[in-house]
């Protein structure tokens, strides 16, 4: 696995990506011990769909007076 800091990463960006659209991860190091703190990794194009709906045929029960806003539906 390739290391490259911060500096190295912004002056050579498409190097890097490059490098990891050949397969290769690349780390990505911050400071002067030189930790790993991320990493650029090739995307998966066999990553499953998430299956939604999972309550689907499942009895449930929710009040009538449930109200979420749309704000805090996709909160996390």
């Amino acid at each position: 696995m390739k290391t490259m800091s911060i500096g190295e990463l912004k002056t050579h960006l498409l190097e890097a990506l490059k490098y990891v659209e050949k397969g290769e991860k690349t780390g990505i190091t911050y400071c002067r011990k030189k930790e790993i703190k991320a990493l650029l990794v090739p995307k998966d194009e066999n990553v499953p769909q998430r299956k939604l709906g999972i309550l689907e045929g499942k009895e449930y029960f929710m009040s009538d007076d449930f109200n979420i806003t749309t704000e805090e539906e996709f909160e996390i």
